[in-house]
């Protein structure tokens, strides 16, 4: 059986693929490139899902879990405008990460999310990546306020939260069922 991530578009569906993730913005930093997601950084993108590192994220699952999570993430370009970026290193252009504007099920309201590779760990590639996104974020969309949801353990996440300048929403937490962490992301000047 072939599976979705094993076949890459073809002949008319490979130009119209390439055609609409030519719309979506390309952002680079100093050391980084956010770009639009490919079929072929699925793997990258299962292999932090479908580990322990996913535990965080609702994983670790399986591939066909971590695919359909994956699809939807990229899917929101369409739907409303901001969606998943591929981060990749400017100088060698090896995939580092991801760097998401998202709005999925069960969220409140639009999150930065990020996941990267252990490899990229502890060098502020992450941080360097959300940064940009969030200057996307309220600069192009002119959102005033976004949120990172962070579950309850996943110090390195909240450690990054912190080091972008979010703050804990004590209110927003309690909105939830289940507990999560929710770390405010304001545009400068809005308090």
């Amino acid at each position: 059986m072939i599976r979705p991530w094993e076949q890459p578009p073809t002949g008319p569906a490979a130009a119209l693929a390439g055609a609409l993730s030519a719309l979506i913005p390309v952002i680079e930093t100093a050391r980084l490139r956010l770009r639009a997601p490919r079929i072929c950084d699925f793997d990258d993108w299962a292999a932090i899902e479908c580990d322990e590192r996913g535990r965080y994220i609702g994983g670790p699952m399986s591939r066909e879990d971590a695919w359909l999570d994956f699809t939807q993430a990229t899917a929101t370009w369409l739907l409303r405008g901001h969606g998943l970026w591929t981060v990749e290193g400017k100088a060698d252009g090896a995939l580092l990460g991801f760097v998401l504007l998202g709005f999925e099920p069960g969220d409140r309201e639009p999150e930065l999310g990020y996941l990267f590779s252990a490899a990229a760990e502890g060098k502020g590639l992450a941080h360097e990546a959300a940064l940009a996104a969030r200057a996307h974020a309220f600069g192009a969309l002119g959102w005033d306020t976004q949120v990172s949801y962070i579950d309850h353990g996943n110090d390195r996440s909240v450690r990054l939260a912190e080091r972008l300048g979010a703050t804990r929403d004590h209110a927003a937490e309690a909105a939830f069922d289940e507990p999560v962490l929710v770390y405010r992301h304001r545009r400068e000047g809005n308090a």
